[in-house]
């Protein structure tokens, strides 16, 4: 059975490049009826934080992204935290070390620097000279006397590493250009390099699919893999997810954790849509796709080795085309936290409900974001703002006597109605012989504060007889 794991460190909120990570790993085990399990590598004490674990989780869960097996829900291979397998990978590093494959280093802080510096004097990579790997007894016994603490570093044998990876094919490591690397830590904790290799072991994953700046560690992961005696899964590794400047993501280029396109009103689907297309494409260059429509076409074999550029103006375009489509129930419920930030709701009976809903859907070929609805339907729920600018190009002698005429033929219509409402308003303009325009732009922005809008009679029929009287004597009585 297909099984494949995403090990986010809670460090942080999730990063795009690790959402795309783990949305790769849950469509090929989906695609492959296999299981996708969720891990978390917190042996970084000082940086790992149980609040960004819980937004990791989180944000997963509202992009739609299930596992099969992890911390909040368990499973046959758990724990699922690494902070509580530290006995398992000291298990391992002690029979490692009583079978000779890893040794005591005990190098200072000092020694290690020295090394460095003239390594890199000598034109060299820096690194462990191996200077601890053939130590005589007598030489242990006077570091132990001396009470200096050590690390366990593996024996890197001088062979070639050949990696076949599934994305970029056959890619070979030298054995002599990596220097005995460390295992575990002075204090017993693992390496990353070590206990993401026990973990995959002891958790069965047969395809270890991330990111290609982790190709570099997979020579060692394949050493220790050899050492332990275990069958080597599958690799691929996705290429980086760039900025449009072809830079690494960053937050230069904008928002670059899932947690802050949440709160800019980003569609879940939306971005699970788009994220799936950063490195990976079908034949035909489709862009929509549902959920179950990327699990089907997915293939490890279509992800591209070229770096993916994450492009939000894309995102953006994608997010409005899914708000679009989108029943207006939903956007409603999704918009009621924004309209609340706003400060334009507070409570809603259902008849205000309803008014918003019908509000909303005026607007929804302009909303990129939900973020935009609380602005866009601002003057439906309060008194508009009026622009000193604007007011001075569109508010005069004559708008004010043809918008005070207008109020009063609203005045006579009973059923006020979009099309009864243009029907009036075009006859005036007929009668009057003045062009629509002329009409249009300034009742337009009696009523709304705005030069531009929602279908113009759409929106006085919404916000009904009594409020755009109310707004145009305002402005024709002059106590704007």
């Amino acid at each position: 059975m297909v099984r494949v794991r995403f090990a986010p460190s809670p460090t942080g909120y999730l990063h795009i490049g690790n959402a795309r990570t783990a949305l790769f790993n849950y469509l090929f085990a989906k695609k492959n009826n296999g299981k996708f399990i969720l891990r978390i590598e917190d042996t970084d004490k000082e940086r790992s934080k149980k609040e960004y674990e819980d937004a990791i989780i989180e944000d997963l869960k509202w992009l739609g992204i299930e596992w099969d097996e992890g911390p909040d829900i368990g499973g046959a291979f758990g724990p699922y935290r690494q902070s509580e397998r530290i006995h398992i990978y000291r298990e391992f590093a002690e029979k490692l070390l009583k079978e000779g494959y890893v040794y005591k280093c005990y190098c200072t802080k000092e020694e290690l620097e020295e090394m460095r510096n003239k390594a890199i004097e000598k034109g060299l990579p820096p690194g462990y000279d191996g200077r601890c790997r053939n130590l005589t007894k007598e030489k242990i016994i006077e570091y132990e006397r001396e009470g200096r603490s050590y690390v366990l570093r593996l024996k890197v044998p001088q062979e070639t590493i050949e990696i076949n990876d599934l994305i970029r094919g056959k890619v070979l490591f030298e054995g002599e250009n990596i220097t005995d690397f460390v295992i575990t830590k002075s204090d017993g904790t693992p390496t990353f390099n070590f206990a993401v290799v026990i973990d995959d072991y002891l958790m069965k994953i047969t395809h270890v699919i991330r990111g290609e700046d982790h190709l570099s560690n997979t020579p060692k992961h394949i050493l220790i893999f050899k050492a332990i005696k275990a069958e080597i899964p599958k690799f691929a590794h996705m290429s980086m997810t760039l900025g449009p400047d072809r830079t690494r993501l960053s937050k230069r280029h904008g928002a670059t954790s899932v947690r802050a396109y949440r709160e800019n009103g980003y569609l879940p689907e939306a971005f699970f849509n788009y994220i799936a297309l950063l490195g990976w494409g079908t034949t035909e260059s489709k862009e929509i796709f549902t959920k179950e429509q990327l699990i089907n076409e997915f293939s490890i074999e279509r992800c591209h080795k070229a770096s993916a550029i994450f492009d939000s103006e894309k995102l953006l375009w994608m997010n409005s085309l899914y708000i679009r489509n989108a029943e207006i129930e939903r956007i409603y419920k999704l918009a009621i936290p924004f309209l609340k930030e706003a400060n334009l709701i507070d409570s809603v009976d259902k008849e205000k409900e309803e008014y918003i809903k019908k509000a909303i859907t005026l607007e929804k070929e302009k909303i990129k974001t939900l973020k935009d609805i609380p602005y866009l339907i601002e003057f439906f729920l309060k008194e508009p703002g009026y622009e000193k600018e604007e007011f001075e190009k569109l508010v005069n002698e004559k708008t004010k006597k043809l918008l005070s005429e207008i109020a009063d033929i609203f005045e006579n219509i009973e059923d006020f109605k979009k099309d009864i409402i243009e029907n009036k308003v075009r006859e005036y303009c007929k009668e009057r012989d003045v062009k629509t325009p002329t009409v249009f732009h300034p009742l337009r922005f009696a009523v709304s504060g705005r030069t531009k809008g929602p279908d113009l009679f759409g929106m006085l029929e919404l916000l009904g007889k009594e409020k755009v009287i109310e707004r145009i004597r305002k402005i024709t009585g002059g106590e704007i």
